[in-house]
């Protein structure tokens, strides 16, 4: 290991890492900053050993690295260091390098928080159970008088159960389609599965007409609008899609890795060039 190579570089770590936007939306942004740092997507499947990539990680060029699917948890667990979003949730989203330990953080929670705005949940409807799910469910620590969860993966759902407990909610596990059928009922519908990401893919509760006050949160981000915004636009809803989500972690990330104050501007112009090109 060469420690006098300066750190400059980010990574982005997942099984799909090469298909997101993150590199596209941070380097210019970086470059605009005058800085030497660079971002890389990092493909990592599911059953590569991942020690080395710890390894890696702990490097002398290495600033930090955002963590995607399915290495949330693995990052949580992999870290010396844990803010409280992380213990709680179980999952990280970044690991910033310092020396030979790697911090864990968790700006989904951030994110999520801040475009919930605070508000009460009577009823929120969990579809999926990984990282981003977690993060969710953590961000309505107090906030939320039921839960609903359901995944394809029944033990997924379990541990987010588990999870929804330790944190004192009246948490339930459903089959999907039951938990879709509560949808319709429930005042908050959060989208944690990949669902969207097909142009033609339906909204991930079916389609049913959701209550008056009901706020859709879908994670997922794709170069067209999902059919799940899509129908809660139509329905007149309040929504947050994964455009907001990926501007707001990333406006998170800035005082953890000791940005510029422009960096928040600059990351809503370039993320604003983007969805226009997509």
């Amino acid at each position: 290991m060469d420690n006098q190579t300066p750190a400059s570089r980010l990574f982005l770590i997942g099984s799909e890492a090469s298909q997101a936007m993150s590199p596209e939306l941070w380097n210019p942004v970086l470059e605009q900053l005058g800085s030497c740092w660079s971002y890389e997507a990092w493909d990592v499947p599911r059953d590569v050993p991942m020690s080395g990539i710890r390894a890696r990680l702990l490097e002398s060029d290495v600033v930090a690295a955002n963590v995607t699917m399915p290495h949330k948890q693995w990052a949580a667990r992999a870290a010396d260091v844990a803010t409280e979003a992380v213990r709680l949730s179980g999952a990280s989203n970044l690991l910033i390098r310092d020396g030979l330990k790697l911090a864990a953080h968790n700006t989904d929670v951030a994110a999520v928080a801040g475009l919930l705005g605070g508000r009460y949940q009577r009823h929120a409807v969990m579809l999926g159970a990984g990282g981003a799910a977690r993060a969710a469910l953590v961000a309505l620590k107090g906030l939320t008088g039921k839960v609903t969860i359901a995944d394809r993966d029944p033990e997924a759902a379990r541990q987010l159960l588990a999870l929804g407990a330790s944190l004192g909610m009246d948490a339930e596990t459903a089959p999907w389609a039951a938990a879709q059928e509560q949808a319709s009922r429930a005042s908050l519908i959060v989208n944690a599965t990949p669902v969207g990401k097909k142009s033609d893919d339906a909204p991930v509760w079916g389609g049913a007409r959701l209550a008056g006050d009901a706020f859709v949160y879908d994670f997922v981000y794709a170069g067209h609008v999902t059919g799940t915004i899509v129908a809660a636009r139509e329905q007149g809803l309040c929504c947050a899609d994964g455009w907001d989500h990926l501007r707001a972690q990333a406006a998170a990330m800035i005082p953890l890795l000791d940005l510029a104050p422009q960096t928040d501007a600059l990351l809503q112009h370039t993320l604003a060039a983007i969805q226009t090109k997509s």
